[in-house]
C-alpha cells in the first residue's frame, strides 16, 4: 500500500508527535531503500520480507539479494535469496 501526504494537513500533531499519515509515509520510504553491505546477508542482516540488499564487494551476478522468506525458525536474519 502506498501512502501519500496531503500538503493541507500537518505532519506533526499538536502534542509534537508524528501524525499517523506521516509515520506511515516515513516507514514506507525507509523500507524502499536498499541495504548496502559487504558479503552475503544470510544469517547476518535482519530485515523485513522483500527488503533489498546490495553487496558492494560482489562480482557480476552476485551482488543483489532479496529477502523472500520472513524468517526461518524464527530467525529474521535468514531467508535471503541471491537474484
Amino acid at each position: 500500500m502506498s501512502y501519500k501526504l496531503n500538503a493541507a494537513q500537518p505532519i506533526i500533531e499538536s502534542n509534537g508527535t508524528m501524525s499517523q499519515a506521516f509515520r506511515q509515509f516515513t516507514q514506507e520510504a525507509a523500507l524502499s531503500m536498499p541495504i548496502v553491505g559487504t558479503g552475503s546477508p544470510e544469517g547476518v542482516i535482519e530485515a523485513v520480507q522483500y527488503s533489498l540488499y546490495l553487496d558492494s564487494t560482489g562480482s557480476a551476478g552476485a551482488i543483489q539479494y532479496r529477502k523472500m522468506i520472513p524468517s526461518i525458525g524464527g530467525d529474521r536474519k535468514q531467508g535471503w535469496i541471491l537474484v
